[in-house]
């Protein structure tokens, strides 16, 4: 990843800002130019709350090069509270705890390093919440 792209990303990746369609108030993660449910711009950004639930998953035991340290993690299809579908990681649960249906919240964690400098790379992942939603 280069030094602009991760300028460029940092909203997206750190805080899950993502847009909402002012015709007809889709939210839209990650930002496009035009709404995917009513195909009309969509610039406005919109901060996602980051809580959801897993909507289905995987656990991944052979990982590609610069996330063997993780193995084996789960990676999971997370339905946010406010409609759009993310797929990021689990973090701080085994593999065998997870379910469908369980709820999550997003925290910033390291990703990866990266190049020969190991530069670390951060991003949100999904965790148990701390406090269970009532």
């Amino acid at each position: 990843m280069g030094v602009p792209q991760f300028w460029r990303l940092q909203s997206q990746n750190y805080r899950l800002v993502g847009e909402v369609c002012k015709h007809c108030g889709n939210k839209i993660f990650p930002p496009r130019d035009v709404c995917p449910e009513c195909y009309e711009p969509a610039y406005e950004p919109y901060a996602l709350s980051g809580r959801g639930e897993v909507y289905s998953f995987t656990t991944v035991y052979n990982a590609p090069e610069g996330y063997s340290e993780y193995a084996p993690y789960a990676v999971a299809l997370i339905k946010l509270a406010e409609g759009p579908l993310v797929t990021a990681q689990l973090t701080d649960i085994s593999p065998d705890e997870v379910e469908i249906g369980m709820p999550v919240e997003m925290v910033t964690r390291k990703i990866r390093e990266f190049g020969e400098d190991g530069v670390i790379v951060y991003g949100y992942k999904f965790r148990k919440p701390l406090v269970q939603p009532v």
